[in-house]
């Protein structure tokens, strides 16, 4: 039986990781794997005894067990956090704003640049603040002072039509996958870190951190840290975390853990799904809110995650145990 190593050393750097997990999934159960755009793995089909599903990478979902309507309200992560607060479950809430003048006509007031101006001075001049339909962590920055705060519009506006504004939480951070009403593993997130030579700056750090991050087209978030400190030369061996974000595609790092109160943190993940109608999907949640231990509050939820931590962890048996749900949720595989 081919290994999902040997499937991945086969591929270009370039070619999706689910494309890969696709492939190694319908050899281990028997299914066609059939690429349809050159050997890109952008598009491709799977299926057996005549029946087939196409699934296409970049924006496209792996996950067809969420229907239309619940992936785009989970990718809305206003409407998302609106639905969940709704059926009870805390999220971190925050107020949404248009960086475009473009179909103003179509929306309520209150939304545009200048309130968004306005309402970051209410939060103290400081907020965490993220493109309201972005993914792998990018432009999801801790911003402080209102120069900061212009330079930051300006710049998310190239790539982004709105943004969420939220207060500033901290706590741990944790990533539950769900499958329908089962957690299939729970993962603890951590920010991405510089490490210091004794020599280079900490602004000089974060530009090499940055360079690397601009090849594979995430922003950095070097905002979050005043210029007094990017100043300082970080002693040998001496880590400085960037705050803000802790996505692995933003250089943070993930390790399989539960919370301490993992019973709650996993029901909430649980109920937070079902609030937007999904059945697969990734709950991202802070736990040890402000130094309470009680306190749990949903960050997000991704309807189309990436899984490439449990390759990385040597987890092929959790990447089949998703992909064999896909397959018997679109009538490949008999339950």
């Amino acid at each position: 039986m081919t290994s999902l190593r040997d499937i991945r050393a086969g591929k270009p750097p370039s070619y999706p990781d689910q494309s890969i997990y696709a492939e190694y999934a319908c050899r281990q159960f028997g299914l066609e794997f059939a690429e349809v755009d050159g050997g890109t793995g952008l598009i491709f089909t799977v299926g057996r005894n005549g029946r087939s599903a196409s699934f296409g990478a970049g924006r496209g979902s792996f996950f067809p067990q969420n229907n239309a309507t619940a992936a785009t309200l989970a990718n809305d992560k206003y409407f998302a956090n609106v639905l969940m607060e709704r059926a009870g479950v805390p999220t971190l809430g925050g107020k949404y704003f248009f960086l475009h003048e473009r179909y103003r006509a179509h929306r309520p007031p209150g939304h545009e640049h200048a309130d968004a101006v306005w309402h970051f001075a209410e939060l103290g001049d400081r907020a965490f603040i993220k493109p309201l339909m972005g993914s792998r962590g990018d432009f999801a920055e801790i911003v402080a002072g209102g120069n900061a705060l212009m330079a930051y519009l300006r710049q998310v506006a190239q790539y982004y039509d709105a943004i969420l504004m939220q207060r500033i939480y901290t706590g741990q951070e944790y990533r539950v996958f769900i499958l329908d009403d089962e957690v299939v593993y729970c993962a603890q997130k951590t920010s991405p870190f510089v490490t210091g030579d004794g020599k280079a700056t900490l602004r000089q750090l974060i530009a090499a951190e940055t360079s690397a991050l601009d090849r594979h087209g995430i922003s950095s978030a070097a905002t979050g840290l005043d210029d007094t400190s990017l100043d300082r030369v970080l002693p040998y061996g001496e880590r400085r975390a960037i705050p803000g974000r802790m996505n692995r595609s933003a250089g943070g790092s993930m390790s399989f853990a539960a919370p301490g109160n993992e019973t709650v943190a996993f029901a909430m993940a649980l109920q937070a799904a079902k609030a937007l109608g999904l059945r697969a999907g990734a709950v991202d949640l802070f736990t040890d809110i402000d130094g309470d231990a009680a306190a749990l509050r949903v960050i997000e939820v991704n309807a189309n995650p990436s899984i490439r931590f449990l390759e990385d962890s040597g987890r092929e048996d959790l990447i089949l145990r998703i992909w064999r749900h896909t397959f018997t949720a679109i009538g490949l595989l008999d339950v």
